[in-house]
């Protein structure tokens, strides 16, 4: 059966232009691969974020992903990865994963530490790397470095939405690199940018900009989607500079790229492909 692929994409149109306009830059069939893992990805993350019922409707996503594995699929986006299951060894351990990072929020969320925090951006983001991989063509090498640039890209999140998850009861930040730069849980429930608050968030910044580096240097694995793994991660890049550029207030702002901003990465992503 071939996938519907105006609402798969429309899944990821509605939800991340970031993956989106990088997604455009695979060829044929990749670019529906592509299209089929970040869709499923995307109704599980949209499944704990926007959901009344969170925990059922995961366990709805889960559910769903076992019928494409199965080869049983229901509805658009089962059915496109199933269909990209058919052309690559997508493992399901990826999700398996990533549905553990999901259940993490699914309850007020403290990070103890930067490996815990490295361990959450593994299984809800460095899983999609893993995902893509085989559709680029990467052998080992290129997988490990394609979860160097999930987490980068989770991280980059982490550090932009600071001020709306602390709402949600979510504090990425790692506690002990708080205390070690003097930032307390009430300076950020106040919306204090502090100059100490400032320090952690560059010191945090400089561990997403190693991951990208590490990350980036696994191109030349890719037989394919060079350009568009770029292209995300140097716009997910870019939200670190606007963070930057405004101060670091992520506690009340949101840094975000406009589609000119985002268009004046292209060349440079066409660039590192080479």
């Amino acid at each position: 059966m071939e996938p519907n692929w105006q609402a798969v994409s429309g899944i990821i149109r509605r939800h991340s232009a970031t993956f989106y306009y990088g997604s455009l830059l695979f060829r044929g069939e990749a670019r529906k691969g592509a299209w089929a893992v970040y869709a499923a990805c995307r109704v599980g993350d949209n499944a704990v974020d926007e959901s009344e019922n969170p925990a059922e409707d995961l366990e709805a996503w889960w559910a769903g992903v076992e019928r494409a594995y199965g080869g049983a699929p229901q509805g658009n986006w089962e059915v496109a990865l199933a269909w990209a299951l058919e052309r690559w060894d997508i493992p399901k351990e990826a999700f398996a994963d990533m549905r553990e990072g999901f259940r993490t929020d699914l309850h007020p969320v403290r990070m103890a530490t930067l490996e815990e925090l490295y361990t959450y951006c593994y299984r809800v983001a460095g899983t999609v790397g893993l995902m893509i991989a085989p559709i680029g063509g990467a052998g080992p090498e290129g997988r490990v470095a394609a979860v160097r640039l999930g987490q980068a890209m989770q991280l980059t999140n982490c550090l932009r939405d600071v001020g709306e998850d602390l709402a949600l009861g979510r504090v990425y930040l790692p506690a002990d690199w708080m205390a070690r730069y003097g930032v307390g849980l009430e300076e950020l429930c106040q919306g204090r940018v502090s100059p100490r608050y400032v320090r952690l968030m560059r010191a945090l910044a400089a561990e997403a900009r190693r991951l990208y580096r590490e990350g980036l240097s696994g191109l030349k694995y890719l037989k394919t989607g060079r350009a568009a793994v770029a292209l995300a991660a140097l716009q997910y890049q870019g939200i670190l500079d606007k963070l930057e550029l405004i101060g670091w207030d992520n506690l009340s702002r949101r840094a975000t790229l406009s589609a000119y901003e985002r268009v004046r990465l292209l060349p440079r992503a066409l660039w590192l492909r080479v």
